[in-house]
């Protein structure tokens, strides 16, 4: 223990000495956490939108006026003609074309049914997609509300309407900031611990320090540990920093115990860290280790479940999904933050973790080599 703590002073002097280091640790993380929320939403708004209207009825104008109220699609050209809609979605001014027949409002009336002509440019496909999932589902309110008025009326026999009521657990009012910060939490705590540590031993190389490391009497298991405790600590500082913004910016407060999360994430924090400090002993520059742990990063983050469901992979996305620990710790701070989990609701994603901090930390102590 006392060659240990020696070694301890000399990180947090080294790490504390470094301004730039502290910069990234604490400043950064929040100013990310703070912006990257409020940009990073799932829902489209001010979807561009062309109507061609055959028709200019009554009823046609009330869909359009539906369409524009909902909030999500910005009426760009309203044309008589498909071509004139058509030129606004080359000049990509335009995302959507809705085109109404002449016969529209004749044929919902007389004969019960009418058709509608959507086309979605789908260069975005995300956008695309959602912006005709949107428009489809005010189609199908408009035409429900059609029907109850037609009720009034004795000479109309609309089918019998089953109404539905639906009300969404844990997030009743479907705010992404709530599944989203905590998701971007985990992220900036991995980035800051995996790259971090993978410069770390690097850097003694660089500078020459790491021969006079390695002739003295001290084992390889207390270098290890003396590279990991300190940005452990600081790990869980910077997620505190985090919870602090998230209550005070967004007005998040965990309904589950953080007794819960900080458990989860010191052993979290074990297994990103000692990554980092696997990925330092392999790599011969700080050049070679920030691109190391970039490329996995990269990985990490896009098949983390924050932006992509899991369960929308591929099954052989799947099996790698298994090996990311940040999917782990996501899904453990969305069931501990939304839905109030304990310890014994995810005992199988910590002993996932816990595997994880094992295997990766006596890996690194195995592949330092005291001797060239």
């Amino acid at each position: 223990m006392r060659t240990l703590r020696f070694i301890l002073q000399k990180e947090f002097r080294q790490i504390f000495r470094d301004k730039g280091i502290l910069r990234i640790i604490f400043i950064l993380p929040i100013m990310q956490l703070i912006v990257l929320p409020m940009a990073a939403d799932y829902e489209m708004k001010n979807i561009q939108i062309a109507v061609t209207d055959h028709d200019h009825s009554d009823y046609s104008r009330k869909l359009i006026s539906k369409i524009t109220a909902s909030g999500y699609f910005k009426l760009v050209s309203y044309d008589d003609a498909f071509n004139q809609s058509m030129k606004q979605v080359e000049l990509d001014k335009a995302d959507l074309i809705l085109e109404i027949p002449a016969s529209f409002e004749k044929e919902l009336v007389k004969e019960d049914k009418a058709s509608l002509f959507i086309a979605v440019n789908a260069i975005n496909g995300v956008k695309g997609s959602l912006g005709g999932a949107y428009l489809a589902a005010i189609i199908r309110s408009f035409n429900n509300d059609v029907r109850m008025d037609w009720v009034q009326f004795p000479r109309f026999n609309p089918e019998p309407q089953i109404e539905v009521a639906s009300s969404n657990w844990f997030n009743p009012h479907m705010n992404y900031k709530l599944f989203m910060v905590p998701g971007i939490l985990v992220l900036l705590l991995t980035m800051v611990g995996t790259n971090l540590t993978a410069i770390n031993i690097v850097k003694e190389k660089e500078i020459g320090t790491i021969e006079q490391i390695n002739v003295t009497p001290i084992k390889k298991y207390h270098f290890i540990l003396g590279k990991l405790i300190p940005f452990w600590v600081l790990g869980l500082v910077v997620m505190s920093l985090g919870f602090v913004v998230a209550r005070v910016v967004y007005g998040i407060v965990p309904i589950g115990s953080f007794v819960t999360i900080y458990v989860f994430a010191a052993v979290y924090l074990l297994a990103v860290l000692g990554l980092g400090l696997l990925i330092s002993t392999y790599s011969a520059t700080q050049q070679q280790a920030m691109l190391v742990s970039f490329f996995i990063m990269m990985i990490f983050v896009l098949m983390g479940g924050l932006y992509t469901s899991i369960d929308s992979m591929p099954e052989w996305a799947k099996w790698i999904t298994k090996f990311n620990p940040v999917s782990y710790f996501i899904d453990v701070m969305r069931l501990v933050v939304l839905k109030g989990s304990t310890l014994a609701d995810i005992k199988q994603q910590l002993l996932s973790i816990s595997a994880f901090a094992v295997g990766l930390n006596l890996w690194a102590v195995y592949s330092y080599r005291k001797r060239s």
